[in-house]
């Protein structure tokens, strides 16, 4: 009996040991032109290593949005500062030696890849000029590093996701008000919409104030052609969209009047808004559909909202200030944030249980933590 008990003790401390998984991160650290790899073991966040990015030595170029292919075996970053445009960089895993680079249009921001055509979507959110230019996606072909076309979207596009199935393209620019929908195939805008709060379409009810565009530390754009405008800009600011793993609803953040909408695909409008904290910045929705984690960017503060209730269960303050972008594990388990911190502080990666709904690490890394994404789970 004593034996039995032994072998069924040691059974269960090996099947401990062979669940317990490693999550790689990678990380973006805008002020520092670095990118933190980061280890979480379900315990403690390790930094395994800071990787130096970028070609020029004494300058700062800007590390913004980052993404990892779906094989996992590159990553992407988009270097948002140039003389004057910014910069595509491709580099491999696990060595994270550089292997190309191409050149994009102004402030390349964030990025995704089609799982239906391999191509990487990006935005050019274009910090320059006068406020009355459309600003552009880039599409380029991730093999070859070569941009294939360039799409017009809106003012200061800044959010870029796809669908699950790879065969539509979203973004949202900041300065139009507007989601825009891509035909990832035909590489041509298929649909727009506000991404006004039924509630909130009356612009004139708003209190302008929350236009300040000064704290968003980023310039506008005025698109003549695909969002025909007055003077006046909305104020939603949308800063982010995220495909339900359904593929049926997009979730956008509008940093300007402090909601993210819930919009239906296939009718095409708003059918939820949830009321958030204060200027909420990024999101994600986990892989089984239960849960949206929002970044509160003026707050400085994450929240953690069910889908199914419409209810946010859980709100986190960060370490420190200017929450902002966040990646949820494959499974479900942990919401990785970055938050950039102020001045001289250093950035950070905290790490949050929604299973448990609660803080369980934070690993510091440079200045101004930014794009964020999941590389791995190891055994």
């Amino acid at each position: 009996m004593k034996r039995l008990m032994q072998l069924i003790l040691i059974f269960l401390i090996s099947t401990l040991s062979l669940s317990a998984e490693d999550y790689y991160i990678y990380c973006a650290t805008e002020s520092e032109d670095e990118v933190a790899l980061i280890r979480f073991d379900g315990t403690t966040a390790h930094v395994e290593k800071r990787i130096p990015v970028g070609v020029w030595p004494v300058e700062i170029e800007g590390p913004h949005g980052i993404t990892v292919s779906p094989d996992g075996d590159y990553w992407y970053l988009s270097m948002a500062h140039g003389l004057p445009y910014g910069h595509l960089y491709k580099y491999k895993t696990g060595t994270d030696e550089m292997v190309d680079r191409i050149e994009l249009g102004l402030f390349p921001a964030t990025m995704g890849i089609s799982n239906a055509t391999g191509l990487i979507y990006i935005v050019n959110f274009n910090l320059h000029g006068g406020h009355t230019e459309p600003s552009t996606v880039s599409i380029v072909d991730p093999d070859e590093m070569i941009e294939i076309d360039r799409v017009e979207t809106g003012i200061m596009p800044h959010g870029s996701r796809l669908l699950n199935n790879g065969l539509k393209h979203y973004s949202v620019a900041m300065m139009s008000g507007t989601l825009y929908e891509m035909d990832a195939m035909t590489m041509q805008i298929s649909r727009t919409l506000s991404t006004a709060s039924p509630k909130m379409n009356d612009h004139s009810a708003h209190n302008m104030k929350k236009m300040d565009h000064s704290k968003m530390n980023m310039g506008m754009k005025k698109n003549s052609k695909m969002a025909k405008m007055d003077h006046k800009m909305p104020p939603e600011k949308p800063t982010w969209v995220y495909p339900h793993p359904n593929d049926k609803f997009l979730y956008v953040v509008n940093n300007g009047t402090d909601n993210v909408v819930e919009i239906d695909v296939k009718k095409w409008k708003v059918v939820r808004t949830f009321k958030t904290d204060k200027a909420p910045y990024n999101c994600e929705v986990s892989r089984d559909g239960k849960h949206l984690v929002v970044t509160y960017k003026g707050a400085a503060k994450t929240g953690v909202w069910d889908l199914k209730t419409g209810k946010e269960i859980a709100k986190f303050k960060n370490t420190r200030k200017v929450t902002h972008g966040v990646v949820i594990s494959p499974d479900n388990r942990y919401a990785f944030v970055s938050v950039e911190g102020i001045g001289k502080e250093p950035g950070s990666v905290e790490i949050f249980d929604l299973k448990e709904l609660k803080p369980v690490a934070v690993a510091e890394i440079g200045k101004q933590a930014g794009g964020i994404a999941f590389w791995k789970m190891t055994d």
